[in-house]
């Protein structure tokens, strides 16, 4: 179940569509092309987006403390973008269903209790 969270998360977050001039662009190309063009303001929060991204397939990633902090970092590039543009050009669907799926599940992901979680109970402990 917690892959299949983190695999509805991850593909949503991928599939947010950021408008441009002509068409649009799918956000993990943005996150991508972005890091790489130098000079530019957004660089720094693409670089965060995408380590957030990859931080989800590292054994880093898989503590609640290491989700949390890949969220941070995967919502810090849409956040800038928010508050850059203009809200009114956020209001299309493409953009608005993606990004509430990926902040539903994600946050259910955080919150979702970890079964190989060792406690004292399932040690033998009583």
């Amino acid at each position: 179940m917690e892959n299949k969270l983190k695999i509805i998360s991850l593909t949503s977050y991928s599939l947010i569509i950021l408008m441009g001039q002509m068409i649009g662009l799918p956000f993990i190309f943005w996150l991508i092309f972005t890091s790489f063009e130098f000079g530019n303001s957004d660089q720094i929060f693409a670089v965060l987006g995408l380590t957030g991204f990859v931080l989800n397939f590292t054994k880093y990633g898989k503590p609640r403390l290491g989700k949390i902090l890949s969220f941070i970092l995967m919502i810090s590039p849409i956040v800038r973008r928010v508050t850059e543009i203009p809200i009114e050009k956020f209001n299309y669907l493409s953009f608005q269903i993606p990004l509430l799926i990926f902040l539903i599940v994600y946050l259910i992901y955080i919150l979702k209790p970890n079964k190989n979680k060792k406690t004292a109970y399932n040690n033998g402990y009583k």
